[in-house]
């Protein structure tokens, strides 16, 4: 619980000019730091900084305020002054209170400076010789190593979180099915991994996932099926201006780390992810679910010469209450959906297919694929 960071903390004593006088029965330096720290979960970090600045004018030498404190730095970049902070906090702070440690693990996952992780431990095993049960402080290291893409480690913290069953269960189980669907995905390279803890993916990440996780390059040359579905009008290629010929397919992918990938995914013409007309790519677009099934079936009717997939459930009844048959993503849904690649939410029954995907499910909707094609 967020109060046992904060048990024993206000001290009478003061700094400096001296503490500020309350002016009302709440205007204490708890109640604003639990302010402060409500308010950074929203991520009104400004709000939470007049609060936590309101714990320590209360109360110099109240340790969390200028923990809080350095988690808004931390929020806002600006780490030299967050570990200042954090250092003051820590200073001020007796045993068995951990919140300088805690917030120095979530400002060290917020930079992810050079052996960050290492850093993270540390924090985390000072803290643990003080308070071993606190949740929170489990919970945040556990956060910790999913972002460090030590996904066994971070399952292991989120399950004592759940064993100790006082603070952080809800968050926790969230966070644990979340690292649990990528235990499964079992991402193969780096870049896999590093998508895996997004929680909203893009264009061009799902391009990258497709060409590193699944290799479709490779599968499209061993089935011999490398061809553009585009429309073509006959005998109009020769018509064509020298300068739309000469333009990039997508004009805004320059800079684009992941350049590579979108490049050959675009050559290769999976469905979906074509350029717009205007030559956009668009790579930081949310990837939406309807528009992965699309992509997906493209690939499995590429892969195995079926063309019969692309209709197969035209003509049936939709088993989501949120998909009709004439939406243009009802047949890919069928096909993924009946072959357990892509799962309807387990308690509605939805399809949910206009909601972000995670690089959690994208990945393991990928490891779903390669099992049911046998590749």
């Amino acid at each position: 619980m967020v109060l046992a960071l904060i048990g024993g903390m206000s001290l009478l004593t003061a700094c400096g000019k001296g503490p500020a006088k309350p002016e009302a029965a709440l205007d204490t330096p708890e109640h604003h730091y639990l302010t402060g720290i409500r308010l950074s979960n929203k991520e009104d970090w400004d709000g939470a900084m007049r609060s936590f600045q309101r714990a320590v004018d209360l109360d110099p030498k109240f340790a969390p305020g200028y923990a809080g404190m350095g988690l808004v730095h931390g929020a806002k970049g600006e780490y030299k002054e967050a570990y200042k902070a954090i250092d003051k906090a820590e200073d001020l702070q007796k045993s068995p209170v951990i919140v300088a440690e805690v917030m120095k693990i979530r400002v060290l996952s917020m930079e992810r400076r050079k052996d960050w992780v290492e850093d993270a431990e540390d924090a985390y095993k000072t803290a643990m010789k003080r308070d071993p049960q606190n949740a929170e402080l489990h919970f945040y290291m556990g956060r910790a190593y999913r972002m460090g893409l030590e996904f066994d480690k971070s399952a292991d913290q989120f399950k004592t979180v759940l064993d100790l069953n006082r603070d952080f269960t809800g968050e926790a189980d969230k966070e644990w099915h979340v690292v649990q669907k990528i235990q499964r995905a079992a991402p193969g390279t780096k870049i896999g991994k590093q998508i895996a803890i997004i929680e909203k993916i893009s264009r061009a990440d799902v391009a990258a996932l497709f060409i590193q996780e699944l290799n479709i390059d490779r599968l499209f040359e061993k089935r011999g099926k490398t061809f553009d579905p585009s429309f073509k009008s006959p005998g109009k290629e020769e018509f064509k201006a020298d300068s739309i010929v000469a333009m990039e397919p997508a004009t805004d992918i320059a800079t684009h780390p992941l350049k590579p990938d979108i490049d050959t995914v675009i050559q290769l013409g999976v469905r979906g992810l074509e350029p717009s007309p205007d030559h956009k790519f668009e790579p930081s677009k949310p990837l939406l679910k309807a528009e992965y099934a699309v992509m997906l079936e493209d690939i499995m009717i590429r892969i195995t010469g079926d063309t019969k997939l692309a209709t197969q459930f035209f003509g049936q009844k939709s088993p989501y209450p949120d998909v009709r048959p004439d939406m243009y993503y009802f047949n890919a849904a069928m096909v993924l959906g009946s072959r357990g690649i892509l799962e309807a939410d387990k308690v509605t029954g939805e399809f949910g297919g206009g909601q972000a995907v995670s690089g959690a499910d994208a990945l393991l909707a990928i490891r779903m694929f390669k099992e049911a094609l046998k590749i």
